[in-house]
């Protein structure tokens, strides 16, 4: 089925308008190459800080710096033209304060030239969140489990396997939501209460490892085209791209030994 194509690049706004509606499609996208590939499909593309593991082979995505957001992030821009980019804001680069914060988010865009940044946190982030929305800055949240906070979790947990967890996170939910962010990603929470806080909230929630009730979904590019060795539970391999690259390489590697390749096709000729 091909993707109706429109010309016009979706913004914070029109993303917060589909509360509710048709839902919203999103893939992370690290380059330029990748970018043109899944733009056409997508209403969204976040740079995530997840490139410092899957494109720099890096051990988390604390890993990731500013100059690292901001080259992938223009590439994936130079190579889109229909979803709105979003591009993280690294570990280290906004939490001190709303001022650092703001000071690392107008790089960002000014650099890139994305529509939109992301930061993990929920209630405690409030304030930050309000002061770059304020000064022209759109905030995409991100709450639930927070990669950046791994350390403090203990690991990569499922959040809300107890129902007495349950009102912290729906009040990080509401907390960014008033203080003016255009959408949340909901990361590794219960079902149930992904979609309490979907129905509760008048902005979109984005789920990974929720809901088929949020109003969207995103998945890493990498995971779901399988391209990476392990996965979490939540993702599903939608094509085999890794096992066909290996075949093709395969083959490749062959063909120079065996001189099949270049072949006469593949060479120059002098004139006469």
């Amino acid at each position: 089925m091909s993707a109706e194509i429109s010309t016009k690049r979706q913004s914070a706004p029109s993303i917060r308008a589909r509360k509710g509606g048709e839902k919203l499609v999103t893939l992370t996208s690290y380059s330029a190459a990748t970018a043109r590939l899944v733009d056409p499909f997508c209403d969204l593309l976040l740079v995530g800080d997840s490139l410092a593991m899957v494109e720099h082979g890096l051990p988390s995505t604390l890993s990731a710096t500013l100059e690292m957001m901001i080259l992938h992030g223009a590439s994936v821009v130079r190579g889109s033209s229909r979803a709105l980019v979003v591009v993280d804001l690294p570990f280290g680069s906004y939490e001190e304060s709303p001022e650092a914060a703001f000071r690392s988010a107008a790089r960002i865009l000014a650099e890139t030239g994305c529509g939109a940044v992301k930061l993990e946190g929920g209630a405690h982030m409030a304030e930050t969140i309000r002061f770059l929305t304020r000064r022209g800055i759109p905030v995409m949240a991100h709450v639930g489990l927070t990669p950046q906070a791994v350390n403090t979790f203990g690991g990569f947990k499922t959040q809300g396997r107890e129902r007495a967890e349950w009102a912290a996170i729906e009040a990080d939910a509401a907390a960014v939501a008033e203080a003016g962010a255009f959408a949340v990603v909901l990361e590794g929470v219960v079902e149930p209460l992904a979609v309490r806080i979907t129905e509760s909230l008048d902005i979109p929630t984005i789920g990974i490892g929720a809901s088929a009730e949020c109003d969207g979904q995103i998945l890493v590019l990498e995971d779901m085209l399988g391209l990476s060795p392990r996965v979490p539970r939540f993702v599903h391999r939608f094509g085999a791209v890794g096992d066909a690259i290996t075949a093709a390489v395969e083959d490749y590697a062959e063909a120079v030994r065996t001189k099949a390749f270049p072949g006469e096709a593949n060479v120059y000729q002098p004139k006469g």
